[in-house]
């Protein structure tokens, strides 16, 4: 369309303005103007080729029969192109390339104003002036949408980080509490492995070497899982070497919430009356859970009526942990709004680990809900006599 527009108004004002002849108006128009349809892919290729039609045609226009009382050296249709095409170059080149256009167009304007001095009604000037200003505001815009875009791809990376490094973290921990539940077990085999010769009596040399041997397979086992397991944990803190919670921690849990004012009912079923078919792990985890679950609320939702269940269906396959909480009954203050969701990542990858499923989201109440499934092993069955 511009380039339509362009051409139309140059050839008019040649015609009918300056007193050039149909063809060489007609010719000179379309030179002037074809350019434009290479301003979206080569925009400087373009303007190069505008910047000769141009000079081509004040050569034209130099012995036009009305050139006295029309612009000199520039036409409208010139300054009008030329400005759409800087406009173009400035959004695509670099700052040399703006540098050396501006420097011709102006050095060019000033040239060619020589020619006819008496004419000259400072067009050149007007073209250099506002040219070099497009450029300058089209470079500008073009750095700012730069460092934008950096700006953009480098939050990107910073978020990416920041989740594998939260996730790397969640995982060292858990690497290292299922070391801790690992190396009781494989300990204690080592101890039954080692005494059993001298609490069963009469046992034969053969079934001595083979309990000598699940011995040594047990230590050189733990031996080795401290061996990998050594970087993740710090030989400087106390905690780590503490007796890990579980479910009995989930009460006090959910007295520490209540005092913090966060009023808390907690329904543990009949949990508590089959603690020896839930492995260590997966005590640890429901109480993580539960932990994480609650500061959220007292985080994001202070004084929330808050519910925390943790059931077994009949047939004890699995472990479900259920905490739902209501809408905050006050303001948080000064406390967080906004979370950086590093709670639920480690939530997700322990349930992940454990082979369950998690859940979570906000209820139709305005509240939140956290839901975790973790399927339990099946427990031995015991030999009848018969068998």
């Amino acid at each position: 369309m511009l380039t339509a527009v362009i051409g139309a108004l140059g050839g008019w004002t040649m015609y009918h303005g300056y007193g050039v002849g149909v063809a060489f108006a007609v010719l000179l128009a379309v030179v002037q103007s074809a350019p434009l349809l290479l301003a979206v892919a080569r925009p400087l290729q373009a303007w190069w080729i505008m910047m000769a039609a141009d000079l081509a045609s004040t050569a034209v226009l130099l012995h036009a029969p009305r050139l006295d009382g029309n612009s000199w050296p520039w036409p409208p249709a010139v300054i009008l192109g030329q400005l759409v095409l800087l406009a173009a170059v400035a959004r695509r080149e670099r700052r040399p390339a703006l540098v050396t256009v501006w420097v011709v167009l102006t050095a060019s304007g000033l040239v060619v104003a020589t020619a006819s001095p008496h004419n000259r009604d400072s067009t050149d000037l007007l073209l250099a002036v506002l040219g070099g200003g497009i450029l300058l505001v089209g470079r500008v815009l073009r750095e700012r949408h730069e460092a934008l875009q950096r700006l953009g791809e480098q939050q990107l990376i910073a978020e990416s980080e920041r989740a594998r490094h939260t996730l790397l973290e969640e995982r060292a921990r858990i690497a290292r509490e299922l070391h801790d539940v690992v190396a009781h077990h494989m300990s204690v085999i080592t101890v039954q492995a080692d005494s059993a010769p001298y609490r069963i009596a009469g046992m034969s040399a053969v079934a001595q070497e083979e309990f000598s041997a699940i011995a040594v397979a047990a230590r050189h086992s733990l031996s080795e899982m401290r061996m990998l397991l050594g970087a993740l944990r710090s030989e400087d803190r106390d905690d780590e070497r503490a007796p890990q919670p579980g479910l009995d921690g989930v009460p006090h849990l959910v007295e520490a919430v209540a005092r913090a004012g966060v009023p808390v009912s907690l329904v543990l079923d009949e949990v508590t009356e089959f603690r020896g078919l839930i492995p260590p792990m997966v005590e640890l985890s429901v109480y993580r859970i539960v932990q994480e679950a609650l500061a959220n609320v007292v985080r994001h939702a202070p004084g929330a009526p808050t519910r925390v269940g943790v059931t077994l269906p009949p047939d004890h396959s699995s472990l479900t942990v259920l905490v739902t909480n209501a809408a905050a009954q006050r303001s948080a203050g000064t406390l967080e709004s906004v979370g950086t969701g590093n709670g639920l990542v480690g939530m997700r990858e322990r349930v992940r680990l454990l082979g369950g499923v998690l859940e979570t989201g906000p209820t139709v109440n305005g509240g939140f809900r956290i839901a975790a499934r973790v399927p339990l092993p099946a427990p031995p069955h015991k030999e009848t006599p018969d068998a």
